[in-house]
Parts: structure tokens; sequence; C-alpha cells
């Protein structure tokens, strides 16, 4: 496998602003060449992130019986980081504003995209678009006889084998998405879904067309950014230059190991040779007293010293132009917190994942459109897009300490709303779920105690034991034993 020129991938255009019996397979066939770059691209991608790098190809010409090949994945390593700090903790909906009865319809929902285990079908979308920046997913409502606790199936789609066509104007709307399998025999099917219409199309035929009621194309594109480049593609260099620096130091070693034998002034036969290999010792005496004879190693080993600086400042560019955290560590006593999140790089890989929260928010959005469209129809759900927000839970609960702090400081001010204290604490994921549910909760303990308050006020006036009933209690003190004393005293 070669090294590939590598500057993220197409936007699919067309001129065509409608798709139609008449023109999807010629916006088919414009669109595939692109496509097939991609497909290409991608490919690449995916198996350079498997482990399958050009080092893998090295032809040494000098001593080419000594040609170690280590690939040391870093692709890997960066595509897990992204992936599991942006989707580590799963995607949730909650109540956007203030609107009223939407937060059963939001609770429902959750529960929807829960039974049809998005988080996990989240972290494929994050894989992908991490490793060749984009990724596509797909939802349908469920089949009849198949219907299960949510009303609609999600797919995760092969960006291999899957694009979407773009109209070239304002905006660059969406309006046709292909996905295709490949049989046996070799024969391509191409399934195109547009807004209203669904055609499937065999050797620039099509063979099937019938309308669909979902309100969009159910084939959503997520990229990872605008030029749809992977998390690992723009050190794809380094990452080459760190494998083949690996391979030359362990080259180095065993060739220091099977260092060349000098014979200088001695006339040994290959028998003798192989007598000396195999014994370990030769013995031999000056030809010439002129000339003294001479067997050594031919020896120059690598220095590992110079060699490990390089490969240190190498994979140190590598991370910083990945976003991601060092290993450099610390030993000072005084770090606190914040202080190691901005010296370790912590603050530049959230920044990185605020920029793809971005842009999956808006793919999402279009996702959230059909499956609201699907559930308005199968399940009679009143809810809006506009009523939803996407929160990512990500680091909700670092810090809590000082959250919870904040929290109690801004509920002390009378001056502050509570639920302003409880949007801007940062401790609740949905944070006008959290108020409702607490005040609600504070209106109940209320209660309850009014209750219990009027509770024993009426059974202390049943008992007589009213303390402010001078009669009822016998006496001023309420003392009745003391009373009966005093009255029998009296008689």
């Amino acid at each position: 496998m070669s090294t590939m020129q590598l500057h993220g991938r197409r936007m699919i255009k067309t001129d065509e602003s409608e798709v139609t019996l008449d023109n999807v397979v010629s916006i088919l066939r414009k669109a595939l060449p692109f496509h097939w770059k991609n497909r290409s691209e991608i490919n690449y991608l995916w198996h350079y992130y498997k482990g399958r790098q050009p080092i893998l190809n090295r032809v040494k010409l000098v001593r080419p019986e000594i040609a170690n090949k280590i690939v040391e994945n870093r692709a890997d390593e960066i595509v897990s980081f992204k992936s599991g700090y942006l989707m580590g903790e799963p995607l949730q909906y909650v109540t956007r504003g203030n609107a009223e009865g939407t937060a059963d319809a939001i609770n429902q929902l959750n529960e929807f995209v829960f039974a049809e285990e998005k988080p996990a079908k989240d972290k494929e979308l994050a894989d992908w678009f991490h490793i060749c920046g984009t990724s596509f997913r797909m939802v349908l409502p469920d089949e009849d006889g198949e219907e299960d606790d949510s009303p609609f199936e999600i797919y995760t789609l092969d960006p291999r084998n899957t694009f979407v066509v773009y109209h070239n104007g304002l905006g660059n709307k969406p309006i046709l998405g292909v996905k295709y399998v490949i049989d046996e025999k070799g024969v391509i099917t191409y399934s195109c879904y547009s807004k209203d219409f669904y055609f499937e199309i065999v050797e620039s035929k099509v063979v099937k067309v019938e309308p669909h009621i979902l309100g969009d194309i159910p084939i959503i594109e997520y990229p990872l950014n605008l030029a749809r480049i992977g998390a690992f593609e723009l050190v794809i260099p380094l990452l080459d230059a760190i494998n083949l620096t690996d391979s030359n130091r362990i080259d180095g070693v065993e060739q220091f190991i099977q260092a060349l034998l000098l014979f200088h002034n001695v006339d040994i036969s290959s028998e003798d040779y192989q007598k000396l290999r195999e014994e370990g010792a030769i013995k031999f005496k000056d030809i010439d007293p002129q000339l003294k004879a001479e067997v050594a190693y031919l020896t120059n080993s690598l220095n590992q010293g110079e060699t490990q600086t390089l490969v240190d400042h190498m994979y140190q560019t590598v991370l910083t132009i990945c976003g991601m955290p060092n290993r450099n560590g610390g030993s000072s006593t005084s770090d606190t917190g914040s202080a190691v999140i901005m010296r370790d790089g912590w603050s530049d890989a959230e920044a990185r994942a605020k920029n793809s929260e971005l842009m999956f928010k808006k793919s999402e959005r279009r996702f959230l459109k059909l499956v609201l469209n699907i559930c308005r129809t199968l399940v009679g759900m009143d809810l809006k897009v506009h009523n939803i927000e996407i929160r990512f839970t990500r680091r909700n609960y670092e810090n809590i300490l000082q959250k919870a702090q904040v929290l109690d400081l801004l509920l002390k001010n009378p001056k502050v709303h509570p639920r302003l204290a409880f949007e801007h604490c940062g401790l609740f994921v949905d944070s006008d779920l959290a108020y409702t549910v607490s005040q609600q909760y504070v209106e109940e303990q209320e209660k309850k105690a009014q209750e219990l308050f009027e509770k024993q006020n009426q059974m202390k006036g049943e008992d007589g034991n009213d303390p402010g009933n001078n009669e009822g209690n016998g006496g001023a003190d309420g003392n009745p034993a003391e009373t009966r004393e005093q009255s029998g005293t009296a008689d």
C-alpha cells in the first residue's frame, strides 16, 4: 500500500433542483465518479486505521535481509480517543426553552432511541467520521410485522457504499440519498431516496419507483468538518515517518548484533569460516611481519538518544495538530485541576470536541425531523424539533463540588431567579427538567409539612391537650394530677 495524497472528501453536487423519474439516472451517473474517488480514499484510510500502513511495503536495498517493518498504529489511538471523548457518554434530548407539555414527549423520545441502541450507533458514526471525515445514518419506520419498542429503525451505513447528492445552489440542500449493494455476481443495485420518492436502479435502469411519506431523505450525512477531513488524515506523513524511524532503529540494533566480520591480512577459507562460526574462535599468524593481521567486527551503532528526541518531537507534533492531550505530566505540587487541563492539552481536546458537536447537531436535527414525522404518524407524538435541545453529557460531572457550590450560592441570592441558578451552575444535563422536578419536590414537602401540622393540631384538640386552652388542660400549668390534689385539699 503506497502513500496516498489526501485532502478531504468531495461534496457531491448537481445542478438539478428536483429529482424525478426522468433525471434520477442522469444525476446518479454524474455523481458516481466523485463517489468512486471518495470511496478509494475512504478505503485507504480504513485500512490505514486497521494497521495496513505503507511501512509494510518497505524495500531495503542495503542488507535487505535486515528490513524490519514496524507499525506504530497511532491512527487507532487518535480515532479511539476522539470517539471515546466525544461519545463516551450517551447523547440526550432535553427540553428547550419553557415549552409546556413537552417533557413527557421528550422522555418518550429518549425511551424510543434507547430501545434502538442509539448510543452505540452514535459511537459507530463517530468512528467512521473520525476515520474518513464523514459518515451516514439512515432511519426508516418499522416494517409491518416487525414492530418493537420503537416505531422506527436506525441504521449506520458504510460510507464506502453510501453518498448524498446536494443541490449546487444556495444552501446546498440535499436532494438525493444513495446506498448500494453488490451481489455475488457483481451486479450493483442502487437504492435512491429523494424527498418524496424511492428509486431502485440496476444497470442504469429504474426497476422500481414508489412514493414514501417520510417527509425528507432518510439518509443523513454526518461530516466531521467542512472539508470532510478525518482525525488523523492531516498527520499521515508524520505517522509514516514515525514508523520508518522505529523500523530503522530496530534495523540498527539488529545490524549491530549481526555486524560484518572483517579479516585484515588474514587468508581464511570458507571451511575455516564455518568452523569459526561454530566454535567461536580462530587461530592465525601474521603472513608477513611487515603486515599486521587483524580480525574485527565492523560496527557503527545508532545514537538512540538523538533518535528518541526526533520521535518525541514528531509525536508531540501529531498530538498538537490533532488536538489531543499529551503525556508530559508534571511534578509540581501546586498544580490545580484547571492548570493541568491547560498545560496538558485537555483544553484543546475540549475545543475540538465542541467544534465536532456543532457539526453533529446540524445533522442530528435533520435526523430528529425524520424521527418526529414517523412518531407523529405512528404513535401520535406531538413534538417539534425546535422544542428539543441536543445535549452532550461528556463533562457534566467534572468539578461537581464547585458546581454544587455555585448552585447553592445562587439559590441563596434573593435577586437571582432559581431557574437561572439551575441553568448556569452546569450541574444538570436538563436544567429545566431539574428545576421543574425540584420545584415539585419542594411543593410536595411543604404540602406534607402543612398536612402533618394540621393533623397534630387536630389530635391535640381531640385529646384536650391544647396548650392554649387552660380549661381543657385542667389548670394553668396543664397538670391534671396536681389539679386533683389541690381540689382534694380544699375539700
